[in-house]
C-alpha cells in the first residue's frame, strides 16, 4: 500500500509512523509513503500557499492554483483523501475497507488554515473523512492517525497476525474488556480469579460480559449502530 502525502510541514513525516511496528512495516516495505511539499507549488517567492476568503471571514484558505498543481505532480494518485470535519468518521469498518485493496495507493491532502477552496475538492472528487469530532491545527496528524490505523491491521505487520486484532476494541463490536499480566497482585489488587482458573469457557464468558457492561456504560451508540 502507498500513500501520498500534501502537506506543507514535510519535516513532520514519517513522525510516529517511524517508530514501533508501523515503522517495521515501513522498512520492509510493506508500505510506503512519498510527500510532497505543498510549498513547491507556491505563487510567489515567499511561499505562500494561501490567500484571504471571498465574502470576508476570519483565517485564510488553501489556494486551489497552488494545490491543484501540487495533486497534479503526482502520477498514481489513487484515492484522494482530505481530512475535515465535514467528512464522515473513521471507523475500524472503513479502516478495514480501505485495506481490502493491498495494492492501493492513497494520496492524502493536510489541510492548514481554514481549509482549502472548495472546487479543489469537485476538481478531483475528493473523499473527506473526519478523524473524530473535534479541529486539529492542520491535517497531518489525521493523516498519521489513518495511517497507523491501516497499516496495522495489514498483513505480517502484528506479531500474532490476525488474532493480535480481531479480539481488539470496535473489531468485536463493542469495547474490549479489562486485560490483566503478572504480577497477580499489585498494590493489593487482584487479578480476577477466573483469568488464573485455565477454564477457557469460564474466561471467554467473563470475557464478554465484561465487554458488553463496559460499552454499555461508555459508548452505547455503538450497541445502537451494531443493531442496525
Amino acid at each position: 500500500m502507498h500513500f501520498n502525502i500534501l502537506t506543507i510541514f514535510p519535516e513532520l513525516f514519517p513522525g510516529t509512523l517511524g517508530a514501533g511496528v508501523v515503522g517495521r512495516a515501513l522498512n520492509k516495505n510493506i508500505w510506503s509513503m512519498d510527500i510532497i511539499n505543498i510549498r513547491d507549488f507556491a505563487i510567489n517567492n515567499y511561499g505562500s500557499v494561501d490567500d484571504e476568503q471571498f465574502g470576508g471571514g476570519a483565517g485564510m484558505v488553501m489556494r486551489p492554483d497552488v494545490l491543484g498543481d501540487a495533486l497534479d505532480s503526482v502520477k498514481n494518485k489513487g484515492k484522494i483523501i482530505y481530512f475535515s470535519p465535514r467528512g464522515n468518521v473513521l471507523n475500524q469498518k472503513r479502516v478495514r475497507e480501505f485495506v481490502a485493496d493491498k495494492d492501493a495507493t492513497y494520496t492524502l491532502i493536510c489541510g492548514r488554515y481554514e481549509g482549502i477552496d472548495e472546487r479543489v475538492l469537485q476538481e478531483y472528487d475528493v473523499l473527506e473523512i473526519s478523524v473524530g469530532d473535534y479541529i486539529l491545527s492542520g491535517g497531518e496528524i489525521a493523516a498519521q492517525i489513518f495511517i497507523d490505523s491501516c497499516v496495522r491491521v495489514m498483513d505480517n505487520v502484528l506479531h500474532g497476525g490476525a488474532d493480535s486484532t480481531n479480539n481488539e476494541s470496535f473489531e468485536i463490536g463493542g469495547l474490549e474488556w479489562p486485560l490483566y499480566t503478572r504480577p497477580s497482585v499489585w498494590r493489593g489488587h487482584k487479578v480476577p480469579e477466573v483469568l488464573l482458573s485455565g477454564h477457557h469457557g469460564n474466561i471467554e464468558r467473563w470475557r464478554n460480559q465484561q465487554s458488553d457492561e463496559i460499552t454499555k456504560q461508555r459508548r452505547p451508540d455503538l450497541i445502537k449502530e451494531n443493531k442496525k
